[in-house]
């Protein structure tokens, strides 16, 4: 097997090659040499252009076979008709990664040639970044590989970027919003190297304290969200990505495909894994520099010091929206803030220091937050009023900001005339992390604790999953496959429903009227009874179902009219029989759905079932696999949870039992790689320790077992 060079060469090469270098400036290749000399690299740095000589004064080589070393990098800037002959050279030289900046590959339907590339590389242990990107960044290495801003400010957040554009548009504003960057990789169309690589080595990176993700489409998402778990434990990941349409080819098959939209997958996968999503670059932005240049708190308890009653209840409103904790111990407040607070003031928390609180009285009343250990974050607010001293304004929170920031994080937002508002604008060009919104300001703050309970609450999956038939349960898809089907009649999916040990309501098949009968009374009345047909997929559009029978009349007139129906739906349906069921009791209709999504692979779908579940799509998404916690976290998710756990007098639903579930169609879908949909609709909930009831199952198989994600 060929060796897969170490990751750490892309950020950290001894050497760099730059294939196309050019001496006009307009030219990427005169951009890309220009900043790597800029950037003070110090490894030995490798300009191949056909004229030889010399290029921004080092040595030029006209051909990659001049060059005289190994090169762990090599950058490609040539035409993409040239690109595979110098790349393959390159491949030939032993370069270990290939930062191809060339477009004109898949992203214009070029996949063959794209292909090509990435084949011809792996089979010579090289590694492929792009193509169609703006290069690579790495402070660690004091490189600047790419096309973009030559002057870059060095910190400790990440950018993994799939957009170039958008990329090279967020290096610039780092610089216009003081951030600085550990390192910048632009995956640009993933041919063999993607974000889940990337984070490998910037979960070890010790400059990198933040990372920042902008993401178009997820390629290998079962093991992104491996590697995003390992990284939202040790620190922050903050993501943003556009694209929330739905994928029209998921809504054919089943509700949990029409419901199972991308953005709503990828919003719930991403929280299950303990990312930070933004909305917006501003809001992504915000978080990464608060992030980077904050201590992490000792614990939760956080304190409200404003000088205006209704800003401080904004600020709680935010807080509760941002999953900030306040502290509320009244007597510790008023023996922490009785020198700085008037006694028209209030030491509920938000701690009220009124109106007339000049800047002497802040620098009192924060001073003492610093100083005392149960008090964990400060959200330090204020209006203008007519006592506030503008002229230092700017520099009372200076230093401030300057005795907290290393001891505990805090927050600043502040509102008023246009020279406040000038003060807080350049407080934060500064470092200061101040706002003049007050939701803008707090959401930092729920970042910061967010990263918190990733790191201090989070228990490794636990192992206690349900025993499952999985060999009768691939005897059953086997048999169906071998037919030439791509779903499972409802016998079927009983039998595979019996093999996980999910309750399903009694039921016989019926060949003729008499035996409907008889099965009816074995059973019990009322029953239920539907027709089973491989031609007949949708059975109540074809007068295929009939409920609520009572007594035997009743199943010989509903027998009749299903047999009528059917045949006039479908003349050359084959009817198997009719399935003769147990009428369940009623009870707390749910839904559970799991299905291989193409970016995610093996996926689980939980949410309020029954008639209206398309209409209020009211469910929550996980990526397989995951542990009870996680699955019960997906119950609690739904809006209608509070219906499991009764209202208007209704006794709690087995959610448990519920979750039970869950973990059975999960390890189904996991297990079988030929099922690609399994549906329940409804899973009834009953009262606590009653259990729940499958009522209705349908499973679908792939014939081609394509790639799952996983």
């Amino acid at each position: 097997m060929t060796k897969v060079p170490d990751i750490k060469y892309l950020f950290e090469p001894r050497s760099v090659a730059i294939i196309g270098a050019s001496s006009k400036e307009e030219k990427v290749g005169y951009k890309v040499l220009r900043n790597i000399l800029a950037s003070g690299y110090e490894g030995r740095i490798y300009p191949v252009n056909r004229s030889g000589g010399q290029l921004q004064g080092v040595k030029t080589y006209k051909s990659i076979d001049e060059i005289d070393g190994e090169i762990d990098l090599a950058t490609i800037v040539v035409p993409a008709k040239f690109a595979f002959d110098s790349i393959k050279q390159c491949v030939d030289k032993g370069a270990k990664f290939l930062s191809i900046i060339t477009s004109g590959f898949s992203e214009v339907g070029n996949l063959e040639e794209e292909k090509k590339i990435v084949q011809y590389a792996w089979g010579h242990g090289a590694r492929v970044l792009g193509p169609n990107i703006f290069g690579i960044y790495s402070a660690s290495s004091n490189l600047n590989a790419t096309f973009g801003p030559k002057a870059i400010k060095k910190g400790n957040v990440a950018i993994v970027t799939q957009s170039g554009a958008l990329g090279i548009a967020m290096m610039g504003k780092t610089m216009t919003g003081n951030m600085g960057l550990s390192a910048v990789v632009s995956v640009g169309n993933k041919s063999d190297l993607d974000e889940a690589d990337l984070l490998e080595y910037l979960i070890d990176d010790d400059n990198t304290k933040v990372i920042l993700m902008y993401i178009e489409g997820i390629k290998s998402g079962g093991r992104l969200v491996k590697v995003l778990k390992m990284a939202t434990g040790r620190k922050p990941v903050v993501v943003i990505k556009s694209g929330r349409s739905k994928r029209g080819s998921m809504a054919a098959a089943s509700h949990t495909g029409s419901l199972a939209g991308a953005d709503e997958i990828f919003s719930d996968v991403m929280r299950q894994c303990g990312v930070l999503r933004a909305e917006s670059i501003e809001n992504a932005f915000n978080w990464c520099n608060f992030l980077s240049i904050t201590p992490e708190p000792s614990g939760k308890a956080t304190v409200i010091i404003t000088n205006g009653g209704g800003m401080g209840v904004m600020a709680a409103d935010a807080c509760e929206k941002y999953d900030v904790d306040l502290y509320d111990d009244m007597d510790t407040l008023k023996s922490v803030f009785t020198d700085s607070i008037p006694s028209f003031g209030s030491y509920k928390n938000p701690v009220d220091i009124t109106g007339g609180a000049t800047l002497e009285d802040y620098e009192k009343t924060i001073r003492a937050a610093i100083e005392h250990d149960e008090i964990d974050s400060i959200i330090c607010l204020g209006c203008e009023t007519a006592v506030f001293d503008k002229a230092r304004f700017k520099s009372c929170m200076e230093g401030l900001y300057k005795e907290v920031k290393d001891v505990k994080p805090m927050i600043l937002s502040f509102m008023g005339s246009t020279q406040i508002t000038q003060a807080v604008h350049d407080l934060k060009a500064s470092g200061v992390p101040i706002y003049d919104d007050v939701y803008e300001a707090v959401s930092c703050l729920g970042a910061l604790y967010h990263n918190y309970r990733n790191i201090h609450d989070s228990k490794p999956l636990s192992s206690d999953l349900p025993d499952i038939d999985f060999k009768t349960i691939q005897g059953v898809v086997d048999a169906v496959l071998q037919e030439g089907r791509s779903f499972l009649l409802a016998d079927e999916a009983q039998k595979v429903m019996e093999a996980a040990g999910m309750s399903m309501p009694r039921s016989k098949l019926a060949h003729s009227l008499d035996q409907a009968v008889k099965f009816a009374e074995e059973i019990g009345y009322p029953v239920v009874m539907k027709v089973v047909s491989k031609e007949i997929i949708h059975k109540s559009d074809a007068g295929g179902v009939a409920l609520d029978l009572e007594h035997k009349e009743e199943v010989m007139d509903a027998y009749q009219a299903i047999m009528r129906s059917c045949r006039a739906y479908n003349k050359k349906a084959v009817i198997k029989g009719i399935e003769v069921v147990e009428m369940v009791l009623k009870g707390t209709e749910t839904i559970i759905g799991a299905r291989i999504d193409p970016g995610f692979g093996p996926v689980l779908m939980f949410g309020l079932g029954g008639i209206y579940v398309e209409v209020m799509k009211d469910v929550s998404f996980r990526a397989l696999p995951l542990d009870r916690t996680e699955a019960l976290a997906m119950v609690k998710d739904i809006r209608s949870y509070p219906l499991l756990l009764g209202v208007r007098g209704e006794k709690r639903k087995d959610i448990p039992g519920v979750v039970d579930a869950l973990l059975r169609i999960g390890a189904i879908i996991q297990n079988c790689k030929s099922i690609s949909d399994i549906e329940i609709n409804p899973l009834v909930a009953y009262e606590h320790g009653r259990g729940v009831k499958a009522v209705d199952a349908r499973i679908l198989l792939s014939k081609q077992k394509e790639p799952r994600g996983d």
